[in-house]
Parts: structure tokens; sequence; C-alpha cells
């Protein structure tokens, strides 16, 4: 069988606060690390816990104790990697390999360990450096599984720490497991991508549909794919079949995972037949209830209010608007406090707030904008490449009368590949505040910004959805 490598980072962006922009970690897998690894007669694993709702810890153990050679990518210190890299030492006397960024020194704990580095342009591997790392890695690659030195300071401490060995019956149904959710990943990453053709979404739906059936009963080793599947039927809106899935889920998994009865709650809450409203605040609010406040339940509660206001403000009810608010701000708020580095909850906060306008409003409005300001510009503000940042940052300097900073971001965003339903959303957001009260907001930097919006878009359907907005509200 072919020795596998086990690679432990993080997955997608993630904001590097120290150096103020954000790293593309799927971009270094891909260009840096993957390419390395298929040089040689290898198998590459890398688990994504984000996607995973947090339940990976037997296969992540597994991959750690069981996998010829692990790469550790360390490159944000970031605490869950420095744990597996902390197992990994623990088990392995070598074969352990860190990368990392060179633009900061390692931390003092592993400091002494030899380690490869590549070299980032905004959060990103350019050509060069790409080629350079391959390179660099390959060669640390081809000697690895020969070499006898021990990389492990724990090893080398205490000689003659025995090495953890597992039967090789373990071995073979690890190697088994780790095979079966490569391929299975394989085969979700197709039917997304078929399905983001209309035409084909049908065949994709199905194709996931006899995925999800094959996992058969969902325990702790399986559970990592049960929510791949989920959320690739979330990437494809496709909510009757996310509701269905959640259901599904066993108590255990139910009552563990927040993240689970989240998503449940978004798709309820985006079908909206029915009582889906309904079921989705009952969900959202028994989990804040258990768990407490969190940018991401708190939100999603926030959001069903504020969808309701939205539509009281349409059909003319304007005491029935105005509660349907303030509990959309009361719950951003709660949102935002719960962790303040969390931008997505603040900037829907200081939106509600200029769309109440009262004089307690106006006041909490001008103490949170820089707040949320700030804890956006540790991502990498107007430079970065993520849409929703971006979009968030345009939403902020309209709110704030920034004119400059609304035309450079909006300048980032004509270079982008964007969906037509993302951009839908921001100017839903930008269209509403017609309603700010007088000496709040510019409000033809905000009409220029929705016309930029726009003429982005070339979608009719979500054209005249937003005109038919702009009509129903009187912008």
């Amino acid at each position: 069988m072919k020795p596998l490598v086990f690679v432990a980072m993080p997955f997608g962006q993630k904001p590097d606060a120290l150096r103020n922009h954000t790293v593309d970690f799927d971009d270094i897998y891909e260009r840096g690390i993957k390419p390395a690894v298929l040089r040689f007669d290898l198998e590459c694993v890398r688990a994504d816990e984000e996607r995973s709702g947090g339940v990976i810890h037997l296969p992540m153990f597994e991959r750690l104790l069981l996998a010829e050679i692990a790469i550790v990518d360390v490159t944000l210190s970031n605490p869950n990697v420095f744990y597996e890299l902390g197992v990994r030492h623990a088990a392995r006397p070598r074969t352990t390999i860190i990368v990392g960024s060179g633009e900061a020194a390692l931390p003092f704990d592993i400091a002494a360990i030899r380690a490869i580095t590549y070299k980032l342009t905004d959060g990103h591997l350019g050509e060069s450096a790409a080629g350079t790392f391959v390179e660099a890695l390959a060669s640390r690659l081809e000697h690895v599984l020969d070499d006898t030195a021990n990389d492990s300071p724990l090893f080398q401490l205490i000689p003659g720490l025995p090495e953890q060995t597992l039967p090789h019956e373990i071995t073979d149904t690890f190697r088994d497991r780790a095979r079966e959710v490569g391929k299975v990943r394989e085969r979700l990453d197709a039917a997304k991508r078929r399905g983001k053709i209309p035409e084909q979404k049908a065949e994709a739906l199905a194709e996931i549909q006899s995925i999800a059936r094959d996992l058969g009963t969902i325990s702790k080793v399986n559970a990592e794919l049960f929510f791949e599947v989920f959320l690739t039927y979330r990437d494809l809106k496709a909510f009757d079949e996310m509701i269905t899935l959640a259901e599904s889920a066993p108590d255990w998994l139910q009552s563990s995972v927040p993240m689970l009865r989240e998503q449940h709650a978004f798709a309820l809450n985006r079908r909206n037949k029915t009582d889906d409203r309904s079921r989705a605040v009952a969900i959202l609010e028994r989990l804040i209830e258990e768990k407490g406040h969190s940018p991401e339940a708190s939100s999603l509660l926030g959001r069903i209010y504020k969808d309701q206001y939205v539509e009281a403000l349409i059909a003319g009810k304007q005491l029935q608007a105005g509660g349907f608010l303030m509990r959309s701000i009361e719950l951003y708020r709660s949102g935002f406090n719960a962790d303040p580095r969390d931008y997505y909850p603040g900037v829907n906060l200081v939106t509600l707030l200029a769309l109440s306008g009262t004089p307690d409003a106006r006041e909490e409005f001008a103490r949170t904008l820089p707040a949320v300001t700030f804890a956006l510009g540790r991502l990498g503000g107007a430079n970065s490449k993520d849409y929703w940042q971006l979009a968030t940052i345009l939403e902020l300097a309209v709110l704030g009368g920034d004119s400059k900073t609304a035309i450079q971001v909006l300048a980032r965003i004509a270079t982008l590949d964007v969906e037509d339903w993302c951009l839908e959303t921001t100017a839903r957001n930008l269209i509403l505040l017609r309603k700010t009260a007088e000496g709040v907001l510019d409000q033809s930097l905000r009409a220029d910004t929705v016309a930029e919006l726009k003429n982005e878009i070339s979608d009719r359907s979500i054209l005249d959805k937003l005109a038919q907005l702009e009509e129903q509200l009187g912008s």
C-alpha cells in the first residue's frame, strides 16, 4: 500500500492579525503541498474539521497516529494544529514535517525544529514562491521515510521511549476508511460542480442522495462524511434535502454539534414554508438557552426577525415592523458581544441601528461602527479577495459616508467572479437603508452604490426583484 501523508492545517481563508492580511490555506495546499506529495507514490489526506461539525476526533487521532508522514502547517499558531502536532510528536519519533510562512519566527517551543518555509504575498503563494516551496517539500519527502533521526522533541529528550504501534488489523481498517473518505469527497465535489449548472442540478442531487444512503448508520466514524453531504446540499441551496438530512441525524449528533442545529434552522428559514420559520425560531431559541449566545446562532435568529421586519414594512404594518426590528437588533448585539472579533453580527447591528434612527440607536451606532470596522480590518481590509469581507467593508463605508473606500471596494468586487445572489444580498441591505433617519446616511452614496452593484448583476430576475423591492419601499 502507498504510504499515507496526513496534512494538518487550517482550511479556507483565515485572518493573520499580526500581518494584517488573510491567508488562503486552500491555495497553499493545492499549489504547494499537494503537488509535492503527488510527485511520489503517496496518498494524501486532509481532514476538514470545519465542515465536519467538530466530531472528527476519532478520525483525526487515527490519521495522526497511523499516517507514515504528517505535514503540519504552523503559520498562524492555530491551537488545533498545535494540539495535533503535540499528539503526533508524542506518538511518532520521526516523519513529521513542519511547514509555515517565513514571515515570522516559529514559536519558542518548536523554534529549534527544522521547518520548511514559504513566502506569501498578501496571504497568497505567488507563482515563484509556490515553485520554490514545492521543490523544498518534495526534497524532504524524498528522504523522510528513510531518515532514522528523530524529529520529535519528546523522543529526542527521552532515549528509549517506545513508539506507539497498533495491530495490523487496525491500521488496515484505518487505511480502508481513509481511502473511502477520499473517494466520497471526490464524488461530492464532482456532484457539486454539476449542481452549479441548472440543467444538471437534479442529476447532481440524485448522486448526493445516493452517497447519503451509502453512509448507512451515522456514527463517530463516518459523521464527518455526514456533514460533507449536509453542507454540499447547502452549497447547492438544496434546502429540502438539507432539512430531511438534518432531521434524520441521530440524537447524539443533534445534541453534541451546535452547527447541525444552526444550519437546520438556516435551511428552514430559507425554505420558509408553512411553519418553517416558527420551527427555526424554536430550534435557535433552545440552542441559545442551552449554549448561550454566539455569533452564529444569535445572528441566524436575528436574520429571521430581520426578514420579518422587511415583510412587515412592505405590508405597511409599521408597529409590527418596529417590534421585529428591535428584536433583531437585540440578537445581533448579543452575537457581536459574544465575540467582537466576528464582523458578521456587527455589520448587521450597525445597519439595523441606522434603520432604527432613534437617539439611543444613533448613539450606539456611533460607538459600534468603529468596533466593527476594527474587527474587519484585522482580516486584511479592502485588500481581501473574499467577497463577503469586501461586501461588509462596502456596507460600513456607506454607513460611515466614506465614498473613497466605497469606490475602492466596488472596483475590487468588479474584478472578482461573484455569483449574482451574493451581489443581490448586498444590494438588498443597502436598499433597506433608504429608510434611515436624515443625517445618519449619505443617501446619494447609498443610491450610487446600489446602482453599481446592479450593474454587476446579469440575472434579469434578480434585477427585477431588486426593482420591486425599491418600489415597495418607496426608494
